[in-house]
């Protein structure tokens, strides 16, 4: 009973860890991207002028 708590916890903390993971990653690549269309607007802007 008590091997099969502690296989179950494990898994818990590990898709929780996978889960979060996956948010900060998503996250990070949003940034990113729009950190890239901010850059791309200003040397548009700086081109035309």
């Amino acid at each position: 009973m008590n091997k099969s708590l502690f296989t179950v916890l494990i898994s818990v903390i590990g898709a929780v860890a996978a889960i979060t993971a996956a948010i900060t990653a998503f996250l990070i690549l949003k940034e990113k991207q729009k950190r890239d269309e901010e850059e791309l607007e200003h040397y548009l802007d700086s081109s035309i002028q």
